[in-house]
Order: structure tokens, then C-alpha cells, then sequence
């Protein structure tokens, strides 16, 4: 705790504040609310890098409030799930969120691995990809283990991801919003579409709105039972990371990676869906939840290294495009014959 008491990690506080209050000021302005407060965070925090004296000294700060704040971010968004309503939305819901989770991360993590991308970027924008965006990307990231010599570059993966994710479900909300006369869609199908096969929550927000209020809440629903998948995917990818992966630094037993941070996930999804709360504290607790996981997205921007993240983007974008094709096709199929 000591690194709490010191100058620097409040203006690190403060400068992240900034960021994060600024991401979603723009957030709810026409055409940046697609983008979502939490990329716009990252954003402004890569920017900071033009003073380069603020972000070297501020870089052990900001690896603090990267990794903390996100799991407390993390915790306090399972308010934003309404157990009750996803459960009331039906098995075929649930049953869809399960399919694409897991068939859009083996898909995307395969496709970045064939293109010669390295194991841990390719599970983090393939967890992005299939689950919900930044957060997953970063709610995956605690799960994956590695040497120090390898910290820096995992932390590259994970700015990279989240970028890749940002432009790809930006590239995608613009299709599907631009083809919706082509597909013959109910408000109901349209919205299963935009929730079951965009990667961001503001992506689906953006794209089931433009069908009106019933697809909008559709494809909320929708979007946040893949949410649900946040937790399971985490524990399943931990368990598989470690058996997979040779770590030097292990030696002797591992321990059973399970993400403490997702069981509170899980507790405050039951007590927001459970235990009689006010609209407003709720409300209050979801935004407290995007305030710190915009926190955590700023700091990492201000660790971005630009080089290397413009040397290996261009693989891990192709395998999301392809991806992201599949994704939208199945999505679009299910939702006609089900939906």
C-alpha cells in the first residue's frame, strides 16, 4: 500500500479521472457512442504519451490502477447483470450466448494462431471477440500468466486487443446497421442479431436501437447473457492456459487459477438481481463500475508501446475480420429460423 501515500499515484488517479471522464463525455455524443467510454478512455490515455515525462513517471503508477481498478471495475459491473431477466428471456437466449462464446473464441483463437500470432494476443482478442469487448479482454488478461521478461509484452496484447475488438465491432455496427433492409428482420430478430454477434455493449446498444425500442431491449438482453459467459470463459481459459503453457518461473503443484475477482462478479450480479435495491443505487454502482474500468483502460494507454503495436496489428485484424463474418452469418441464421 505504500505506493498509495505517494505524489504520484494521485496525479496518476487524477490523470486517469480525467481520461475516463472525458471517454464518456464523448460517449454520449452521435457517432462516438459506438465507439464506447472505455475504448475513448484508452484512447486519451495514449494520448498522454505526447508528454512523454508524464508517462515515465507515472508508469509504475499507472501499472497499480491497470490492474486493481479493473478488478474492481470488474466486480461492480455484475450489477449491470439482471439475472431475472435474462433467465426470463428463455433457454434459446442463453443457449445462443453459450454457441457464440465459445465458438467465436475457438474460431478466433485458431485463425491468429494459423496466422502465426502469439498465443496470449490471440486468446485476448478472441475472448474480446466473443464475449464482450474491452472488459472481457480485460477480465481474460488476470488469467493469463507469464514470466517478468515477458510482462511488457503482455501488456502490449493487451492494448492491441482491445483495439482490434474496438475497430472490428465499429466496422461491424456500421454493416449491420446499413444492411438491416436487406434482412427482412422482426424488432426481435434484428435484435438478437445486433446483441448476439457485436462485440462491445455500446456496439449492440448503438445497432439495436436504430430498429427501435423493442429491438434495443432485445439486443441488451441478448448482449449481457454473453456478459454472463464472462466468468465461466475466465476459469476455463485459466485452467487451459496453464496446462498448455510452460512457465519457467512454476515449478512443483499450480494452483487452481480461479479469478476471485469473478466470484465477486457473480455475488454482485445475485445481490443486484435479488436483493431489493433503488433504480438510482444501481444506476450509481453500473456507472462506479465504468468509471473504474475506464480508470484501468486509461493507465494502460499511457503504457502503450506505438511501434509495436503498428508492427503487429495487422494479423490479429485479419483474423478478427474473418471472424467477425462468421459471427455475424450464424447469428444472422439462427436469429431468422428462432428468433
Amino acid at each position: 500500500m505504500r505506493i498509495i501515500l505517494t505524489t504520484k499515484f494521485w496525479l496518476a488517479i487524477i490523470v486517469t479521472f480525467i481520461c475516463t471522464l472525458a471517454g464518456t463525455y464523448l460517449a454520449g455524443m452521435p457517432y462516438l457512442n459506438i465507439i464506447g467510454s472505455l475504448v475513448l478512455a484508452l484512447i486519451f490515455g495514449m494520448l498522454i504519451q505526447v508528454q512523454p515525462k508524464i508517462t515515465k513517471n507515472l508508469k509504475s503508477e499507472a501499472g497499480f490502477i491497470s490492474n486493481k481498478f479493473l478488478r474492481l471495475g470488474i466486480i461492480l459491473l455484475g450489477f449491470k447483470l439482471n439475472l431475472n431477466t435474462l433467465m426470463s428471456s428463455g433457454v434459446k437466449t442463453i443457449l445462443l450466448a453459450i454457441l457464440v462464446v465459445c465458438g467465436t473464441i475457438s474460431g478466433t483463437y485458431l485463425l491468429n494462431r494459423k496466422l502465426g500470432v502469439n498465443k496470449e494476443l490471440s486468446i485476448l482478442t478472441a475472448s474480446g471477440t466473443g464475449i464482450c469487448g474491452a472488459a472481457a479482454v480485460m477480465g481474460i488478461s488476470p488469467q493469463i500468466k507469464v514470466n517478468a521478461d515477458k510482462q511488457a509484452q503482455k501488456e502490449e496484447d493487451q492494448v492491441l486487443a482491445v483495439a482490434i475488438v474496438a475497430i472490428m465491432g465499429t466496422v461491424f455496427t456500421l454493416i449491420e446497421i446499413a444492411i438491416k433492409p436487406l434482412l427482412h428482420m422482426t424488432p426481435d430478430q434484428f435484435g438478437v442479431m445486433a446483441g448476439g454477434s457485436l462485440h462491445e455493449i455500446a456496439h449492440a446498444v448503438a445497432t439495436g436501437s436504430s430498429d427501435g425500442p423493442v429491438a434495443l431491449n432485445i439486443a441488451i438482453i441478448t448482449k449481457l447473457s454473453r456478459v454472463l459467459m464472462l466468468a465461466p470463459a475466465a476459469v476455463i481459459i485459466g485452467i487451459w492456459y496453464q496446462k498448455t503453457t510452460v512457465n519457467s518461473e512454476a515449478s512443483g503443484k499450480r494452483k487452481l487459477p480461479i479469478p476471485w475477482f469473478m466470484a465477486g462478479f457473480i455475488a454482485t450480479s445475485i445481490i443486484g438481481s435479488y436483493v431489493p435495491m433503488s433504480a438510482s443505487l444501481l444506476s450509481t454502482l453500473v456507472s462506479a463500475a465504468y468509471l473504474f474500468l475506464g480508470m484501468a483502460m486509461a493507465a494502460l494507454g499511457m503504457t502503450v508501446n506505438f511501434k509495436v503495436l503498428l508492427s503487429r496489428g495487422v494479423k490479429p485484424l485479419v483474423a478478427s475480420f474473418i471472424s467477425s463474418i462468421f459471427l455475424l452469418v450464424f447469428v444472422v441464421i439462427v436469429s431468422k429460423i428462432f428468433f
